[in-house]
């Protein structure tokens, strides 16, 4: 059932009380979002698909701490308490965001899922299709759905056909189920790398990783210099130079992992954060690898029965495959029709800029920055309060 976290009257004086700006998502992009507009005398609604706020958050594997510092990942109008420590728990992360609705009195009604944003019939606004038959009209629309949506598996030949324990890791809880046995983890982003560790301190007989693409390796932190500290600093540094900056520095804090089949990369830091490759922050990776406690495989090719074909034609028979292969944005139905997306499903526009095609249509927390994904958020949400705040006034004179 659907609930709502009314906003006090008294506190804001809302503009087009009738046509609200539409939040859809109750992670922290949209969270954030609703607040700066609310701070701005603007009401949003936050529509969240499923019963509570920070929905991803919740359903995250249980050792999931953040990569980035509590102090930079708060979000605007309230700090991460400091009990939660500096590297914040998956659980600490949903009382706060939890904290943050409540803090800020935001008006949220869960149990609502939005399928389709188009022009609204008067030429006004946007119309937004909802369950229930719900039709709600919006002078504006913030699509934060989020950067982990859709489970993403890759069309792997005989995948049907394997008799083991196939997961997504966004299925993935904890070790134990998997004690005692025998575990491939395909893909060697953060999460695959937390797991693959998660999996070796909880027993597991064998753990293997598949690898397609070495990845950059980082110490999460170095001498209580988080690596948070340096993507903020270089954020705006051109590629190339952080690209021939990074290199030296890994070769001194990152031992060379080749011999163990996780050679370094042939494309600069920096060049592989623009192509959406984060690079993975050392949480016991490095020693479990050197250990031989995780084995790097060559990439998944497919499946024969209860084998995995690998690249190059070697085989491996686990007992358990947990894929780690991302998420897709899954934009498609909600927006794609109107002109938005980039070939591969990827907003146009961001933060305050809208896309020509669609102004007053907003999308945050769909890009991977390299300074932390909370902190950008938070950025993005004031700077799409305060056009969203232009825009209505605008049209509230014009009237």
């Amino acid at each position: 059932m659907a609930d709502s976290t009314a906003v006090s009257p008294h506190s804001v004086v809302p503009v087009h009380e009738d046509r609200p700006v539409y939040v859809i998502g109750g992670g922290p992009g949209g969270l954030a979002t609703a607040r700066a507009l609310r701070a701005r005398g603007v009401r949003a609604v936050v529509l969240e698909r499923s019963d509570h706020v920070g929905a991803s958050w919740r359903h995250r594997y249980d050792r999931l701490h953040l990569h980035t510092t509590r102090r930079l990942s708060a979000l605007p109008g309230l700090p991460i308490p400091r009990s939660f420590g500096r590297w914040v728990s998956r659980d600490d992360m949903v009382r706060y965001l939890e904290r943050y609705a409540e803090h800020h009195q935001l008006e949220i009604v869960t149990g609502v899922e939005v399928s389709r944003v188009e022009p609204a019939p008067d030429g006004t606004g946007w119309l937004l299709h909802a369950t229930g038959g719900r039709r709600l009209t919006g002078s504006a629309v913030v699509v934060a759905t989020g950067y982990n949506h859709t489970p993403r598996l890759p069309d792997w030949p005989g995948l049907d056909t394997y008799t083991g324990e196939f997961l997504h890791a966004g299925e993935y809880r904890n070790a134990g189920p998997y004690a005692g046995r025998d575990v491939l983890v395909v893909g060697v982003g953060n999460t695959g790398a937390e797991i693959a560790v998660d999996l070796v301190a909880g027993g597991a007989s064998r753990v293997r990783l598949s690898v397609r693409t070495p990845p950059h390796i980082v110490r999460r932190s170095t001498a209580g210099w988080a690596a948070q500290y340096t993507g903020v600093l270089v954020r705006r540094l051109p590629v190339r130079l952080v690209d021939r900056l990074a290199g030296p520095m890994a070769k001194l804090s990152v031992p060379d992992l080749s011999a163990y089949g996780l050679p370094r990369p042939g494309t600069g830091l920096y060049s592989r954060v623009n192509e959406g490759a984060i690079p993975v922050q050392d949480v016991g990776l490095i020693e479990a690898v050197r250990k031989g406690r995780v084995e790097i495989v060559p990439a998944v090719e497919g499946f024969e029965g209860g084998k995995v074909v690998h690249a190059g034609g070697s085989r491996t028979e686990p007992e358990v495959v947990i894929a780690a292969t991302g998420y897709v944005r899954a934009l498609e139905g909600l927006v794609g029709h109107l002109d938005v997306l980039d070939a591969h499903g990827r907003p146009v526009a961001h933060g305050a800029r809208t896309p020509h095609t669609a102004p007053g249509l907003h999308f945050t927390g769909f890009t991977n920055p390299i300074s932390g994904m909370l902190r950008e958020l938070g950025r993005d949400a004031e700077k799409i309060a305060k056009a969203v705040a232009r825009r209505v006034e605008r049209t509230r004179t014009a009237h």
